[in-house]
C-alpha cells in the first residue's frame, strides 16, 4: 500500500523569543537563506527607522527601502525599487502594512520573503496574503508564505498594548471560524480540511485558555506562536476559512458602513467572535469568550467601540455581503433586522455588563 502524504507550506524558520531581532543576521546565514547579507529590507518611517539604527551595523550588505503606507501602489513601488538588485531575499520589517507590502514586492520579483514583525495586531504576519487598500477600498492578493518569521518579544513590549490586544482577539476569533466552517460542512458538504481546522482551532484556544497577560512573555509567546500557526493554517487549506467566518463577515461590514470610525481589526472580530457563538446557541462558549476579551480589555459589546445598537444591527444584517459564497451561522439563520436585536438583547443579558 502507498505511504500518502503532503507537505505543507511553512517557514523554513520561526524564531519567537526576547532579543530575536539582534541575532537576524546569524539566523539568516546559519538557514542559509542569505549568507551573502544582500537582503532589500523595507521599513516604516516610524518604528522602522529607529530599528534600522539598532540593527543596520550587523547587515552591512543590505539595502533599505522606507514604505509610505500600505497600498498597492506602495508595493509596485518596492517591487520596482529592488527588482534587479541582486539580493537573497526580502525582508519585512514592521507592522503588518509593511509585511503585507514586503510580501506582495517579493512575490513579484520572485524573492523569498523574511516577516520579522514588530507589534502582534493580527495574523496576517505568516498568512499566504497580502491585504492591500487600492481604489476599489481593499483587495486580498495571494502570496507564497514567508520562508522566515522572526518576532522579537523586547519589540513586542515596546508597541502600543492596543496591538498585542487587537492580536487576541483576531486569534480567539479561530474558535467562531472553525466552528462557521464546519457548520458548513454540516449544511452544505463544504470540504474541511482537518489539519488546517486543527490548527486553527488549538491556537485560538491556546490564547483563549492561557492564564497571563498582555505583559507576560510568556503569554506572548504564545500568541505569537498562535498568529503563525493561524497562517499556516490558512497556507494548508488554500484559503481564509480556518481564521474567517461571521466574526470577519462581522469585522469586514464594520469596516465598510464606518470607514472611519472602525475599531482595530482583532477587537471587531473578537466582538463578533462572541456574539456569532451566541447565535449559534453555544451560551456557555460565548460568555467564557467575552469573559477573556474583557481580562485583556477588548470589547464585547458594540458601545465599547462608540456604535449604537442600531448601528451594530446594521453590522451584522450586512455583514453577509461582505463575503459572497461563505457560509457561516449568519447565512445559515438568516436573521432579519428585528430579530437580530432581539438575540442581540438576550446575547447582552447572557455576557452582563
Amino acid at each position: 500500500m502507498p505511504v500518502l502524504t503532503r507537505l505543507i507550506p511553512s517557514p523554513v524558520v520561526v524564531d519567537i523569543r526576547p532579543g530575536a531581532l539582534d541575532d537576524l543576521a546569524c539566523v539568516l546565514a546559519d538557514e542559509r537563506i542569505s549568507q551573502s547579507g544582500r537582503l532589500a529590507i523595507a521599513v516604516s518611517g516610524g518604528s522602522g527607522a529607529r530599528l534600522r539604527e539598532r540593527i543596520a551595523p550587523s547587515l552591512p550588505g543590505a539595502d533599505w527601502y522606507e514604505v509610505d503606507g500600505g497600498t498597492i501602489d506602495d508595493a509596485v513601488r518596492l517591487a520596482s525599487g529592488i527588482k534587479g538588485g541582486r539580493y537573497d531575499a526580502v525582508v519585512g520589517l514592521g507592522g503588518g502594512k509593511i509585511i503585507d507590502c514586503a510580501k506582495f514586492a517579493a512575490a513579484r520579483v520572485g524573492l523569498p520573503l523574511v516577516a520579522v514583525a514588530t507589534n502582534l495586531a493580527h495574523d496576517g504576519l505568516c498568512s499566504p496574503v497580502a491585504t492591500l487598500d487600492n481604489d476599489a477600498g481593499r483587495g486580498s492578493y495571494g502570496v507564497p508564505n514567508p520562508i522566515a518569521v522572526v518576532i522579537d518579544l523586547n519589540v513586542i513590549r515596546e508597541a502600543p498594548v492596543r496591538f498585542v490586544r487587537s492580536g487576541i482577539g483576531d486569534a480567539v476569533s479561530n474558535i467562531s471560524a472553525v466552528a462557521d466552517w464546519e457548520l458548513a460542512h454540516r449544511v452544505n458538504g463544504e470540504k474541511i480540511d482537518g489539519l488546517a481546522a486543527a490548527m486553527a482551532r488549538q491556537a485560538g484556544e491556546a490564547v483563549l485558555r492561557h492564564p497571563g497577560g498582555v505583559g507576560d512573555d510568556g503569554f506572548l509567546q504564545v500568541l505569537a506562536e498562535a498568529l503563525v500557526l493561524t497562517g499556516i493554517a490558512m497556507s494548508v487549506s488554500g484559503d481564509s476559512r480556518p481564521s474567517s467566518g461571521a466574526c470577519h463577515e462581522i469585522n469586514h461590514a464594520f469596516d465598510l458602513l464606518h470607514p472611519k470610525r472602525a475599531a482595530a481589526h482583532g477587537e471587531q472580530c473578537g466582538l463578533g467572535a462572541a456574539f456569532a457563538m451566541y447565535l449559534r446557541g453555544a451560551h456557555e462558549e460565548s460568555a467564557a469568550m467575552a469573559e477573556v476579551l474583557r481580562r485583556h480589555g477588548l470589547p464585547v459589546l458594540p458601545e465599547e467601540i462608540g456604535f449604537t445598537v442600531d448601528e451594530f444591527v446594521r453590522v451584522v444584517e450586512f455583514a453577509p455581503e461582505t463575503r459572497p459564497g461563505r457560509f457561516t451561522i449568519l447565512e445559515h439563520l438568516d436573521l432579519k433586522t428585528e430579530q437580530i436585536k432581539d438575540v442581540y438583547a438576550d446575547y447582552v443579558k447572557a455576557i452582563g455588563s
